[in-house]
């Protein structure tokens, strides 16, 4: 069955992109100008922040692939939702966050939806909510903009989104531990590949060609990183084609001898430096075995890791 919402999120060209491309069950979405005053009204007009309407996307969705809460669970990804009257580097009342329905059978799904949201904020969140009552559709040029316009102005950072969507360890699990902490209970070479960033020799590496089931985690933390049902064979030492959750690893430059199709891999809690990543013919992780501490499948709940299980392939 068709349902539709209505979202004001900043700028509506982002806003409908995200929602056409990147959430399950929308069937369609139009750009417009909604809640404000008068029958007709132009983008200039809107502009000129007289006529009290916001930019505003219309979704029209499937209830059958998807719920309300899912497109608002989504929604809240692409806003930040303390901002008044502001989204990214765009200011004025046009650009405010609001979520307006046409059936009052959403209303207490919406309220629910924004309490929980609350829950994650100290200060008051800033989301209008409530009924739909004038949505006049935007000028032509301005709607699916960015399938148009390919590098035009988007304030929603996609990438960004896909990360945070795509997490499943829990950062608040893990904790570096002191400079001082870390020089007693690492093993010399292992401090120096994690904290000196010193690659160990590919004939050292202890688990090149480890075939069991189950986790490496960052030898400093405990953080897990990657997963054996990723791990790639014939490199002569660690690889993988992808961490466990692409949020518990970090990128940076700076490494002696990193190629231009190389960069440092480091990790998200630890900082502890892990290895390299290599883009020649797809992506891959190359990582220093001394870096890693590998919990075999069959201790994962006792180890503290069954938060994981079901949830990544292992």
């Amino acid at each position: 069955m068709k349902r539709e919402i209505y979202l004001a999120g900043g700028c509506f060209w982002g806003l409908q992109k995200y929602m056409d491309s990147e959430v399950n069950g929308v069937i369609s979405t139009e750009c417009g100008y909604a809640n404000g005053r008068g029958e007709k009204v132009t983008y200039e007009e809107v502009c000129s922040q007289t006529t009290g309407f916001c930019e505003t996307v219309k979704v029209v969705y499937d209830d059958n692939k998807t719920s309300l809460d899912d497109i608002l669970r989504e929604y809240f990804y692409t806003i930040d939702p303390t901002s008044v009257n502001r989204q990214g580097a765009d200011i004025g009342e046009q650009y405010r966050t609001g979520i307006y329905y046409s059936d009052a059978n959403d209303a207490p799904i919406v309220r629910m939806a924004l309490s929980d949201l609350q829950k994650g904020y100290r200060v008051r969140i800033a989301v209008e909510e409530g009924p739909i009552e004038k949505f006049i559709p935007a000028e032509e040029y301005h709607q699916k903009y960015l399938d148009k316009n390919p590098g035009g102005y988007c304030h929603i950072n996609f990438e960004k989104i896909r990360k945070l969507k795509a997490a499943v360890v829990d950062a608040a699990r893990y904790e570096r531990p002191s400079g001082k902490e870390l020089r007693e209970r690492l093993a010399p070479v292992q401090y120096d590949v994690t904290q000196l960033y010193m690659d160990e020799k590919a004939e050292n590496d202890i688990y090149a060609h480890c075939s069991e089931r189950g986790l490496y985690v960052d030898i400093a933390t405990g953080e897990p990183l990657f997963s054996s049902a990723d791990k790639l064979e014939g490199f002569g030492r660690t690889a993988f084609r992808k961490p466990v959750d692409p949020n518990v690893i970090m990128e940076t430059g700076g490494l002696d001898g990193v190629g231009d199709d190389e960069s440092a891999a480091v990790s998200r809690v630890g900082r502890s430096y892990i290895g390299r990543i290599r883009r020649d013919a797809g992506e891959k992780y190359l990582a220093n075995s001394s870096a890693l501490r590998f919990v075999p499948y069959d201790e994962l709940e006792k180890q503290g890791y069954g938060y994981l299980i079901g949830k990544i392939e292992i």
